[in-house]
């Protein structure tokens, strides 16, 4: 196996600063797109430079681009792994019909067909290839990989690699082999949800070099939050929700075979097309996959093990109706819903009951002790999710490592319901004391019984029922506490540690609170009505209305994925999505690869009929103008005669060159201002909140345009100045990664960077 050159295919030189207009080039050619979404274009930068790349980003925020796109600009070819099938085909389908020559190798192929492709790719016809992480273990794919060029090595769903995440698969582990088989290859692990733990194992299990870490918001803005407590009610609630997504992709999660065969089955009597999916249906269960992928069913009732393969972008709705184990499963089972940006659903049905019979489970299934603590753990975070109190969003957030700055998010069931406000000072100072009384060692069950004056044994033994503030509280239940108690969590006024058996402390700004007595206001309880906290909730635009039933009001006109809301016209989206769902079918691939909702929509609000007009609709690159412009604008023409419409001017904001490189100029002006006011490297990225190698490469920019800035304070020490600057003179300046590779790991790449941009100052480097 080898590296592709440094130069790529189209002769544009890495490492240089910012994204070249070739890239930009290729993005339209075959996505239809003008503009990178946050963080694709410092990961593309960062891949076409050649170093090893963490990246973190959510489910539909662009990370297979951040491969796809430097496959086409690198000179040979871009192995990607994933972990099904079913991925693998609805990429190569995707990349195909973008005009990206693409093919996957996996078990299901037969071996005429393997062998055609691997024909294919040691005849450099392929520019990207996806295998299996098992597949790479045999000896006899070694071979065959050992006599390709690999540019880069992409590892997709890079959380498999960890024992510590929620997709553990062993072949991953096994990735390490390929890096020491390809040690000049730079490789990029990507993943829509890590903790922290998950992350390091990652970096360390695939040996990645110094590499850039990229964390994307894990923030959805499109998608909507709700529990709504699990009762005997719970069908004729769900039955609501699926008639108001009526012809829209819907998944249903349910913890059992039995259940998902059950569920399915009272939909059906109810006039829904729904479906199970499970590991028993054998030969059936790929056809009921293939079904829902090209719309031939709506709704799908599935065990977890459905959904990772699919790269389905329309799901409109995500309901669990048992409780997920994790809160990264959750977060990546509702991450299937709205992958084009659209605002969709998410809702959980909740029973205390089935943590309890989760707990029992973990208990009686798991024998190691460690895993047994790590279960139990992640379990109570998802049963604090379904109890909270307070904003749903905010807190996946905070246990993904991210603040959450807003105060009502505008997309959960708790910020979207009225809620009723009260002077929380005294009650709030109480518990906070018996926190502190009881020694920070408790949780908030034994805190809540010392406030109440319980008589358990364990109060008295521990001498509890003597301090001042045992039995203070008269005037709250222990539901009430206990809500308020989360309440003063996410307020920052109590730490609750994340253990099995969470305890909680008094951090400094609640002992502030304590000592100033400052007044404090929170939302009043719910279960001091006796409700539950999942009753009378809402999600995203719905509505209480008839006894509680959730409304959702009419949404689908609005694209959260452009700046504006667009009111398309309904009857002409109708239609193309049927022409969509028949183009679709003749050539045997999933209707959103033909083109995404997103996509659609714009073409029922702007009617264009000419390639030029279709050309600046989003998602509409020149490959599909050329292959589907002609077929969609006969029908748009077709409807508009119809109707009397006519083509509304297309406002080409943001995706014109010019504005491009306005707002690039913009963007060095601020870094060029704070310069002048004297501000490092570090400094500008805290100002800015970027990358300090984003603001290395504005230097390198601003430098380039003749702006006189002093280096001399930014520089590494001496000693590394000298040789660096010794390994430029032997090797040139052109390529950064070879002088990184001579240097080794004690040097980054922004110290080399910026004695580069130094000694082209000084002219000792050509630039």
């Amino acid at each position: 196996m080898c590296a592709s050159s440094p130069t790529s295919s189209s002769g544009v030189v890495h490492g240089s600063s910012g994204m070249s207009e070739t890239m930009y080039h290729l993005l339209n050619r075959h996505f239809g797109y003008d503009e990178f979404l946050p963080l694709q274009e410092e990961i593309i930068t960062t891949v076409l430079e050649e170093r090893d790349a963490l990246v973190l980003m959510p489910t539909g925020g662009g990370k297979s681009l951040c491969y796809q796109l430097p496959a086409m600009h690198f000179e040979g070819l871009t192995l990607v792994v994933s972990p099904l099938i079913a991925l693998m085909k609805d990429q190569v389908d995707a990349l195909r019909s973008n005009g990206i020559p693409a093919a996957s190798i996996h078990s299901r192929l037969p071996d005429f067909e393997i062998n055609r492709v691997q024909q294919k790719a040691q005849q450099g016809a392929l520019k990207i290839l996806y295998v299996a992480p098992e597949r790479l273990t045999l000896s006899r794919f070694q071979r065959f990989l050992a006599k390709l060029k690999v540019s880069l090595v992409a590892v997709d769903e890079a959380h498999c690699i960890s024992v510590w995440g929620h997709d553990f698969r062993p072949a991953y582990r096994k990735l390490g082999e390929l890096r020491r088989a390809l040690p000049g290859v730079p490789f990029l692990a990507l993943t829509a949800s890590a903790t922290e733990r998950v992350r390091e194992d990652i970096v360390e299990q695939l040996d990645l070099k110094q590499p850039e870490r990229f964390v994307a918001s894990f923030n959805r803005s499109n998608l909507s939050y709700a529990v709504l407590p699990k009762q005997r009610d719970s069908f004729a609630r769900l039955v609501e929700f699926l008639q108001k997504h009526k012809g829209e992709s819907v998944i249903i999660y349910s913890a059992t075979i039995r259940g998902t065969e059950e569920l399915a089955a009272r939909l059906r009597e109810s006039g829904f097309d729904a479906q199970p999916y499970h590991a028993e249906l054998g030969g059936a269960r790929q056809q009921r996959q293939e079904d829902f992928i090209h719309d031939r069913t709506a709704i799908i009732v599935a065990t977890i093990a459905f959904g990772m393969g699919i790269d389905k972008s329309n799901v409109r709705l995500i309901v669990h109706y048992d409780l997920p184990k994790t809160l990264e499963s959750y977060y990546q089972e509702t991450g299937r819903a709205g992958r084009d940006g659209l605002p969709s659903d998410c809702v959980l049905f909740y029973t205390y009951a089935e943590v309890r019979k989760l707990e029992y489970l973990i208990d009686k299934d798991t024998e190691d002790e460690t895993e047994r603590r790590n279960a139990r753990e992640k379990l109570a975070r998802v049963n604090e999710f379904c109890q909270l109190q307070a904003c749903r969003r905010r807190f996946l957030l905070r246990y993904f490592g991210e603040e959450w700055p807003k105060g009502n998010c505008g997309g959960c069931d708790f910020c979207l319901t009225p809620r009723e406000e009260f002077d929380a000072t005294e009650i709030a100072q109480k518990i906070l004391s018996a926190v502190v009384r009881t020694g920070e060692r408790f949780g908030i069950a034994h805190v809540t019984d010392v406030l109440r004056g319980s008589r358990k044994k364990r109060v008295q033994e521990l001498k509890h029922d003597a301090l001042s503030v045992y039995g203070i509280v008269d005037s709250y239940s222990a539901d009430e506490i206990k809500e308020i108690a989360s309440q003063l969590v996410e307020e920052g006024l109590l730490y609750r540690d994340k253990g099995e058996y969470p305890t909680l402390s008094v951090t400094g700004v609640g002992k502030d609170f304590l000592k100033r007595r400052e007044a404090l206001t929170l939302t009043r309880p719910k279960r001091e009505q006796g409700k539950t906290p999942a009753d009378s909730r809402s999600a995203l635009d719905f509505e209480e209305v008839d006894g509680g039933i959730p409304q959702r009001r009419e949404r689908r006109k609005e694209s959260a994925s452009s700046s504006t809301s667009l009111d398309f016209d309904q009857g002409l989206f109708e239609e193309l999505r049927d022409l969509r769902r028949r183009l679709a079918e003749e050539r045997g691939v999933p209707p959103y690869v033909i083109f995404n909702d997103v996509t659609l929509q714009q073409m029922a609000y702007y009617f264009p009929q000419s390639h030029e007009s279709l050309s600046h609709i989003s998602g509409v690159g020149k490959v599909k103008l050329e292959q589907l412009g002609d077929t969609f604008m006969a029908a748009i023409g077709s409807y508009a005669r119809q109707h009397g419409l006519v083509e509304r001017s297309i406002l080409v904001t943001g995706r014109s060159r010019r504005q491009r490189a306005e707002r690039k100029v913009s963007t060095y002006e601020t870094t060029r201002q704070l310069l002048k006011q004297g501000l490092s490297v570090e400094q500008i990225a805290k100002e800015r909140t970027m990358k300090e190698s984003t603001v290395v490469d504005h230097l390198e920019r601003l430098s380039e345009d003749g702006m006189d800035i002093d280096l001399r304070p930014m520089l590494p020490p001496a000693e590394k100045v000298g040789e660096i600057t010794r390994t430029f003179e032997e090797m040139g300046g052109e390529f950064l990664k070879p002088i990184k590779e001579l240097l080794g790991d004690d040097y980054s790449y922004d110290e080399i960077k910026m004695v580069r941009i130094f000694l082209r100052q000084q002219g000792i480097i050509p630039e």
